[in-house]
């Protein structure tokens, strides 16, 4: 069971950032610096499109709504990310099953996914970006702070995951009135989109 917390810790960052995960573990293990990383996550194709996502995610995370939107499409990616993560190291280690390492990261990787979506969708309800770009570096700043501890000190960095992922679920229970206030918002938008393109089909106008 000694590869558990390491799963479980890529698990909590996968649901923030899989990319920034999938190119830390894949530079670790190219370096040598562990033995944990499987051999497929140190691909050089492998490591190319994780950077690349990477930096197409650095910037999407810091433009409001626009990061929303991002989280959105990724509801599916990142615990995909972290159950297939949590699997490879498994597999590596052979001291915890692919199925049980692939559950355990993949649920914890939506777990906190959902984290930070909400927590994103309630900081969208405030005018001013700035939230936005010092919570997505902050996030990242944290994954990889984090990651790079459990190369270490893997049992510590779960503890941290753990108590980061509770903390998380807390302010998102908080912040309920926020996220809804967002949803609601969106829903009006698409709704006036949806009356003003009938309209211009009524008249006649030109679209837009």
């Amino acid at each position: 069971m000694s590869v558990l917390p390491l799963v479980f810790t890529s698990g909590w960052a996968s649901g923030i950032n899989a990319y920034a995960v999938v190119l830390l573990l894949g530079v670790f293990g190219r370096t040598g610096l562990t033995d944990e990383v499987p051999a497929s996550l140190q691909r050089t194709d492998v490591l190319i499109v994780a950077a690349v996502l990477f930096l197409c995610e650095a910037v999407a995370d810091k433009i409001p709504y626009v990061d929303s939107i991002w989280d959105t499409v990724h509801t599916v990616i990142r615990p995909l990310a972290g159950a297939v993560i949590g699997a490879l190291l498994a597999g590596q280690s052979g001291s915890l099953s692919d199925i049980t390492a692939g559950a355990i990261g993949g649920s914890t990787a939506l777990a906190s996914h959902f984290v930070k979506a909400g927590t994103r969708m309630a900081i969208n309800t405030s005018p001013e970006p700035f939230t936005n770009v010092g919570m997505s570096i902050a996030e990242d700043l944290g994954v990889a702070g984090l990651v790079t501890f459990a190369m270490f000190n893997p049992q510590a960095a779960a503890v941290i995951a753990a108590v980061l992922l509770a903390a998380g679920l807390a302010i998102l229970v908080f912040l309920w009135s926020r996220i809804r206030r967002f949803l609601r918002r969106h829903a009006q938008r698409r709704e006036e989109k949806r009356l003003a393109a009938e309209a211009r089909e009524v008249t006649g106008a030109p679209p837009l």
